[in-house]
């Protein structure tokens, strides 16, 4: 069988025997499939060859799918050619939750074969098993091909599952190939600021063609952090012409915690109005500097 990083083991079977535990605790299940999920967990150790032909007859069975989740994760460690393409054909065939479940695995194991079987899969599958496949290209790091599911989507929020993956994959590469899609910009910079992809968000927040761009930009270099983005709001601020593109800059920086910025921002300003909006931010952000302003502003009207 597979091996599987300690860890990650540890995880796995903990997930597959939490559903057994409750199994034993409930009266009303015999004992005879308690006992069906004791033999299950003992095959996790069992020879390949002892193991296969018991979880292939309990999945062809009419066993509960409770008990056929914990038999496909004992078919996902066995690496022959005859367990991959059972798990493929239970990815195909089975009930819709074990189908989700074989999905999952087939990313656990990562097998070649199987793993290109994902792609029929996705694109005759419906919505919840859409989301198994992106999940079983997350655990197997095969941006690549989340890359290919948003390139091909057709609505907006198949390419945000898409993308949303990519980000938490890192995958700041194939996020970049993304970036002349239309219509679907916000969920794209989402990612690379989940994908902590920088250098991106910084050429979108300082190109002015597309204001709301710009905004979601500055947005996402708040989340992604760094000393560089500070520089940037304070530049886009202090050259917009848009009101709106402005308070998005101030938004920036209050999310990133930037008061050195405000404080230098509210010290520049000769508009009461700004003044005021600067103001209110400092003491939304809690910074010590404010205190010296107020008591500035209330002493002789200025700071």
């Amino acid at each position: 069988m597979q091996k599987l990083h300690p860890f990650i083991f540890a995880l796995l079977l903990a997930g597959m025997l939490a559903p057994a535990l409750a199994l034993a605790d409930d009266d009303e299940v015999d004992d005879a499939e308690r006992l069906k999920v004791a033999a299950i967990e003992a095959l996790i150790s069992a020879p390949p060859q002892r193991a296969l032909p018991i979880v292939t007859r309990v999945l062809q069975g009419d066993d509960s799918d409770e008990i056929k989740e914990k038999a496909l994760f004992v078919l996902s460690q066995i690496e022959t050619q005859e367990a991959q393409d059972l798990l493929v054909e239970v990815a195909r065939s089975g009930s819709p939750e074990l189908r989700e479940e074989a999905v999952r695995m087939i990313g656990i194991n990562g097998e070649p074969a199987a793993m290109a079987s994902l792609a029929d899969l996705y694109r005759a599958g419906d919505e919840d098993l859409r989301v198994a496949v992106l999940e079983a290209y997350l655990i197997a790091d095969d941006a690549d091909a989340v890359l290919a599911i948003a390139e091909a989507a057709t609505t907006a929020d198949e390419f945000e599952s898409a993308v949303q993956t990519l980000g938490a994959m890192n995958a700041s590469e194939q996020l970049r190939a993304l970036r002349d899609k239309q219509g679907m910009s916000e969920a794209l910079i989402e990612a690379y600021a989940v994908a902590g992809d920088v250098e991106t968000l910084r050429e979108l927040a300082l190109d002015g063609s597309d204001p709301q761009q710009q905004a979601d930009a500055l947005h996402g270099l708040a989340v992604a952090g760094g000393s560089e983005a500070n520089e940037i709001f304070m530049q886009v601020y202090r050259g917009a012409q848009d009101e709106e593109l402005k308070e998005a800059a101030l938004e920036a920086m209050l999310i990133a915690d930037y008061d050195e910025g405000v404080l230098t921002l509210f010290q520049e300003s000769q508009d009461p109005k700004e003044k005021r909006r600067l103001l209110e931010t400092l003491v939304n952000m809690d910074s010590d500097a404010v205190w010296d302003i107020i008591d500035a502003t209330l002493e002789n009207g200025g700071a």
